[in-house]
C-alpha cells in the first residue's frame, strides 16, 4: 500500500517512521522541507507539494496543527492533495480540527470519489514514537475498515466513534478531560509540597488507586521539577480547547472547567510559555501557591 504522509512534526514524523517500519511504501511532504530528510534516509520518497505526495497514493495521511493548515494541505489551489488524489483513494486526517470543517472537507472529497476518515490521536509524543496512540475515528464503516491497517501501524487503541466528524468530537472531549486532569494533578502535587510531604512519594502512593492517570504517570515529574520539556505544546492544547468550547456553545453543553483551564493557558501563553509542554500549567498553580 502506498501512503502519502503530509505533516512531519512531533506526531507526524514518528507516524511516518512507524509506517515505514511496517513495510508501507511512504512518500512524505512537510512545509519545512528539512524534516523530510531523516525519513528519506529510512526509505521514504520526498515530494515537493501535498499534491505530488498524494499522486498515486492509496492513502493520504495528514497531521498538521489547525483547521486552516488542513484546508491548505488538502485543498489549496494547484498544490493541495486533492489535486493529486485518485478516485477510490482515502484521506486519513490525524489533525485535531473543527468537526464542522471536517464534514465540509469530507464532502469535498466525496464529490470526486475519495473517502475520508477523521482520525485525531491522543498519547503525546511518546505514543507517536512507540505506535501506542489512541485514535478516535469518524467516517463511514467502509472507509474506517480501509483505514484500519494504516491506523494499526501507528496506534494501539483504534475506535470507530461514528460518522464523519465524530472523531473530532471525541478528541474535543479528550482534551476537556485531560485539561481537568492536568490541573488537578498540579493542584494535588502542590498541596503535598506545601503540606511538607514529598510529592513524589504521594505520586507513588496514589498511582495504584482511583487517582491513577496517564498524566500522573507521565507528567507529574515535570511538575515536581518545575521543568517542562516538550511532549505536547501548551498552545496547541489551548487551540484544542477553543474547538471544544465552540462545540460546547453550539451544542449547549456547560464547559466551566474547560473555560477555567483556557484562561490559565492564555495567561501562560502571554508570559511566553506556550511552546512548553502542557504540564507547564503547573507553573500557574505553583506561582499562586508560592511553591518555589
Amino acid at each position: 500500500m502506498k501512503i502519502a504522509v503530509i505533516g512531519l512534526g512531533t506526531m507526524g514524523g514518528p507516524m511516518a517512521k512507524n509506517l515505514l517500519a511496517k513495510g508501507f511504501e511512504v512518500r512524505v511532504h512537510n512545509r519545512t522541507r528539512e524534516k523530510e530528510i531523516p525519513l528519506e534516509a529510512l526509505g521514504a520518497e520526498r515530494a515537493a507539494s501535498p499534491a505530488k505526495a498524494a499522486r498515486g497514493a492509496d492513502v493520504t495521511l495528514t497531521c498538521v496543527s489547525d483547521t486552516p493548515d488542513v484546508e491548505a494541505v488538502l485543498l489549496a489551489p494547484e498544490t493541495g492533495a486533492i489535486h493529486g488524489m485518485s478516485r477510490g483513494s482515502l484521506v486519513i486526517d490525524c489533525s485535531t480540527i473543527s468537526p464542522d470543517a471536517t464534514r465540509d472537507f469530507a464532502a469535498r472529497f466525496s464529490k470526486i470519489g475519495v473517502g475520508y476518515v477523521d482520525a485525531p490521536v491522543s498519547g503525546g509524543s511518546e505514543g507517536a514514537l512507540n505506535a501506542t496512540l489512541a485514535i478516535m475515528c469518524g467516517g463511514s464503516e467502509e472507509d474506517f475498515e480501509r483505514a484500519r491497517p494504516v491506523l494499526q501501524a501507528i496506534g494501539r487503541s483504534i475506535t470507530h466513534v461514528g460518522p464523519t466528524g465524530s472523531g473530532q468530537v471525541a478528541k474535543a472531549v479528550n482534551q476537556v478531560v485531560i485539561a481537568g486532569t492536568y490541573l488537578s494533578v498540579a493542584e494535588g502535587l502542590t498541596l503535598a509540597a506545601k503540606s511538607g510531604v514529598d510529592p513524589q512519594a504521594v505520586v507513588e502512593a496514589i498511582r495504584g488507586g482511583a487517582a491513577a492517570s496517564w498524566v500522573l504517570d507521565n507528567r507529574s515529574a515535570n511538575m515536581i521539577r518545575n521543568t517542562y520539556p516538550l511532549g505536547f505544546r501548551l498552545q496547541l492544547h489551548r487551540k484544542d480547547l477553543g474547538i471544544a468550547l465552540d462545540a460546547g456553545e453550539h451544542s449547549g453543553a456547560a464547559m466551566r472547567l474547560a473555560r477555567l483551564v483556557a484562561d490559565i493557558e492564555d495567561r501562560l501563553i502571554e508570559e511566553g510559555f506556550g511552546d512548553e509542554d502542557m504540564s507547564a500549567i503547573a507553573r500557574a498553580v505553583r506561582r499562586e501557591s508560592h511553591w518555589d
